[in-house]
């Protein structure tokens, strides 16, 4: 058989018109909102009244490697899977970004046969969200600069402004830039720079705004700047939240879109998994627990950081209740834990698959024990797998009392899911102790060290001299009681990217901390994240064409 690329898959696909889609929820027509035949936004207020009845499924994923574990691919392969074996179930997934797609990553829409479609919208542009989101960034940061030019009433310090601006692309030319040059009437000379849009905070506002009124509100807790006197000054003493709240008005509102099986998908939001808590908005899951029996939903980067703010922010803030999770993982992402070169990976190796084992049963650990969570391990199968490696993965999680599901979903879509399905529906009648990282009544340093100990395993954590001043501040401005958003590196539960597996005997240095006041959470960063991608040496954009037709190739 010929290998198609996912693009070649998704375009071969015979789509249901996106109204079809609804009616299969019980969507009425006047609650759809079409962006042409495919794509769909839902009126909030249509289904404000509808209880939420459907059970969670959170999917996770060990630490992250080159050799890739897809999260995304096995989400979607799952719900297909369930729907299957004859459950009413929805997927609901974060909004690619622009700038991922264009430079290293490609698409993010899932792979093979289990993939949500139209993959070239959902990939480019879509409904719009993010333009919407960069729009309301800008006009923060415009309205910002104008009230320094046009007197600064509020006595606002150029040099203590922490808003940025934002485009939705990888362009490290605009990570630090200095603007306002020529002149008085150009506006005030200053150091400025740009994040990506999906490192916003509105981006994390909006999903995590429960409707427009509760958007507004946190968009004008937004702080931009400080004053002369280190006073904080909002998004509401620039005036601008009922604009900013004008502009996202459409954008808060759930994506409707189907897999290749035709199961309904909400895509909706896209936040940063470290410096956001990395999951899609609330309006989507909430409109998903109310219209399906089982909601089967993502987070960022691996547990120790999407998952853990799933938990600790998201259903926090919300009331979520999860009922079971599923994490994902590969042999070869396992063995390169256990130390084997990328090149390697193919190769059968129990002794290094061993050694890269604990990674796995630590996040299994995390799970099951800190957030007292029913788990299933889903091992994303590839051709080069080994019976006596899955067996070996198998043995060691039934030492934890946790089973394994092969998961075929790439190769196989819904068919190859339904193993997974099976022991999904089995957990989620399983008991369900769901509970926190932390208190929110610790101090900011105490909610740290809980973090970095029970997640992260580590032997503690340690402020800078800095830091230990900021977390006297932000207690004293009253953000000491909210929850906190860790920045640190995906690659390793520690803080340095080089520590595979499950390191011991390490310390977590947090270097700053700084309230994202609207979003509701403390970001505490531990080294040098990066808000503004590059591009690599040969970007995933000059594989990407369209041809007259309008077919767009290349596209992952």
């Amino acid at each position: 058989m010929a290998y198609k690329s996912d693009i070649e898959i998704a375009q071969e696909a015979t789509l249901q018109p996106i109204n079809s889609i609804a009616a299969s929820l019980g969507i009425s027509e006047d609650a759809v909102e079409n962006y042409g035949k495919y794509k769909a936004k839902l009126d909030l207020h249509a289904m404000r009244e509808l209880p939420e009845k459907g059970k969670l499924i959170l999917v996770t994923a060990i630490t992250p490697t080159p050799a890739g574990e897809g999260k995304t691919t096995t989400s979607v392969g799952l719900t297909d899977g369930l729907r299957r074996i004859g459950k009413n179930a929805v997927v609901a997934l974060r909004e690619p970004s622009l700038g991922p797609v264009f430079g290293i990553k490609g698409g993010a829409a899932g792979g093979g046969y289990a993939q949500v479609v139209p993959m070239e919208d959902i990939n480019l542009h879509f409904t719009g969200d993010f333009h919407a989101i960069g729009a309301a960034n800008n006009l923060l940061a415009a309205m910002l600069d104008n009230h320094i030019q046009q007197g600064n009433a509020l006595g606002i310090d150029p040099k203590q402004i922490t808003w940025k601006r934002a485009v939705d692309m990888n362009d490290r030319q605009l990570r630090h830039i200095v603007d306002g040059l020529g002149g008085k009437a150009q506006g005030v000379p200053r150091e400025d720079g740009f994040d990506i849009t999906v490192a916003s905070e509105i981006m994390a506002v909006l999903c995590l705004a429960a409707d427009l009124m509760d958007l507004k509100a946190r968009l004008a807790r937004i702080i931009v700047a400080y004053t002369y006197d280190g006073n904080p000054v909002t998004a509401h003493d620039l005036k601008a939240e009922g604009a900013m709240a004008a502009l996202l008005k459409d954008a808060i509102k759930p994506n409707l879109v189907q897999t290749l099986e035709g199961t309904p998908a909400f895509i909706h939001g896209g936040p940063f998994a470290n410096i956001a808590h990395g999951c899609n908005s609330v309006s989507a899951t909430r409109t998903a627990l109310k219209l399906a029996d089982y909601v089967v939903t993502e987070a960022g980067f691996a547990a120790d950081l999407g998952a853990e703010k799933f938990f600790d922010i998201k259903c926090r803030v919300t009331g979520l209740r999860p009922d079971a999770v599923v994490v994902v993982a590969t042999v070869r992402a396992l063995k390169y834990h256990g130390g084997v070169p990328k090149a390697d990976l193919n190769t059968e190796n129990l002794e290094a698959l061993e050694k890269g084992l604990p990674n796995l049963l630590q996040h299994v650990g995390n799970i099951r024990d800190v957030f007292g969570l029913p788990c299933v391990v889903a091992i994303n199968a590839f051709p080069t797998d080994t019976r006596a490696e899955l067996d070996l993965v198998e043995a060691r999680c039934n030492e934890l009392g946790v089973n394994v599901a092969l998961s075929e979903v790439w190769a196989k879509g819904g068919e190859g899911g339904k193993a997974l399905a099976e022991e999904v529906v089995r957990l989620c009648e399983a008991p369900n102790h769901f509970d926190f990282s932390y208190p929110l009544e610790l101090s900011i340093e105490e909610k740290l060290d809980a973090i970095c100990t029970r997640v992260y395993h580590a032997d503690g954590v340690v402020l800078t001299p800095n830091a230990k001043k900021q977390a006297q501040q932000l207690t004293e401005l009253g953000f000491g009681r909210l929850p906190i958003c860790m920045a640190k590196t995906q690659y390793s539960f520690s803080d340095d990217a080089a520590l595979l597996g499950a390191p011991k005997g390490f310390t977590v240095t947090v270097r700053n901390l700084k309230v994202s006041a609207g979003a509701g959470f403390i970001v505490a960063l531990t080294g040098d994240i990066m808000t503004m991608p590059g591009l690599p040496k040969i970007p995933a954009a000059e594989k990407i064409d369209v041809d007259e037709n309008g077919k767009i190739t290349g596209l992952f």
